[in-house]
């Protein structure tokens, strides 16, 4: 058990202090955390233990133990690597409420989402009673996003973000909400990118590989709700379980975080909405651990699909394919 703790610091620590090194957003590494717990053992299937089963110590205790020395190692490199070399000052609040046409926050949002998601199935799979799993579970979004917050609100170039942290707690409660009235997720937060021409105009800002493109990037990301149509039909209906519908949002030619900017190279900054098909992967669970698993995360990501598009610029259009 020490030693699987052990060597998730290390992994932590190592991937904390590369992508510091290579640039990439401090606000999702956190989501490498969860990613790693995810691939522990049947967690894909923790939804299926039943509310009266007891607390299995050893898995709670090996959860507790990977979680809190991977978070420790996670903070102390993000503040090492990240934070050292910036000018501090007294804590201090900053308003980007405007920025990025809040598709930052829509990505605040789904991070929280998650992260609470998979709190609340690991707190299941330790045999943790349904209520509690939920409740304190369903913080972890909260947990691993705040302490960011906190870091940025002793920088003197930005602060702590209060739409940052709303949009953090917004995403764990939409967790607790529906597992505490459905014990399921029926609307789904996803996640989709594609490449933009806007990324080469300012690599420096929103990156210079694919790997950074997907995480700084905005005029390439998608934020979807996905909905499981068929759980909320009668039981008799034929609607099919594996498909959902999705309503997406997004926003493009945003070079810099400010109109002015933007103008200047002849863009105009807009959002955009989607509405497309979607896969509800979890209908396709079976007996293989191993495909549990990657349906788990994948469910994260919406499946590329046809889509109808709107924007107040070119008004409606529809895709083929939309990544």
């Amino acid at each position: 058990m020490q030693v699987v703790a052990l060597s998730v610091l290390q992994i932590l620590t190592d991937c904390c202090r590369k992508a510091c090194i290579f640039g990439l957003m401090r606000r999702r590494l956190i989501f490498a955390l969860c990613l790693l717990l995810l691939c522990l053992p049947r967690l894909s299937m923790a939804q299926a233990v039943a509310d009266t089963a007891a607390v299995n110590g050893k898995r709670l205790l090996v959860l507790g133990t990977t979680f809190g020395a991977g978070y420790t190692a996670m903070l102390v490199s993000l503040n090492t690597a990240w934070y050292s070399e910036q000018d501090r000052t007294n804590f201090h609040f900053f308003n980007d409420a405007a920025g990025w046409k809040q598709v930052d926050k829509a990505g605040h949002f789904w991070g929280a989402f998650q992260e609470s998601r998979a709190g609340i199935d690991l707190l299941r799979y330790a045999g943790v009673p349904e209520k509690k799993a939920i409740l304190y579970g369903g913080l972890l979004g909260v947990a691993l996003q705040t302490p960011i917050e906190v870091f940025d609100g002793y920088q003197s170039a930005y602060g702590a973000s209060v739409t940052d942290l709303a949009a953090n707690t917004l995403g764990a409660a939409a967790v607790v909400a529906q597992e505490l009235a459905w014990h399921d997720i029926r609307i789904m937060p996803k996640y989709s990118f594609h490449t933009t021409r806007y990324a080469r105009l300012r690599p420096d800002v929103l990156g210079s590989s694919l790997a950074e493109q997907a995480l700084k990037d905005y005029n390439g990301q998608t934020y979807w709700l996905s909905v499981n149509v068929a759980d909320f039909l009668k039981e008799e209906s034929k609607f099919p379980r594996w498909l959902s519908i999705a309503v997406g949002y997004g926003a493009e030619e945003m070079v810099f975080n400010s109109a002015t900017g933007n103008q200047a190279l002849g863009l105009q900054a807009h959002r955009q909405f989607y509405l497309s098909p979607d896969l509800n992967l979890m209908q396709f669970r079976g007996k293989s651990k191993l495909l549990n698993t990657a349906l788990y995360v994948l469910s994260m990501v919406k499946v590329p699909a046809p889509a109808l598009a709107y924007n107040s610029k070119s008004g409606f259009r529809v895709h083929a394919l939309y990544f």
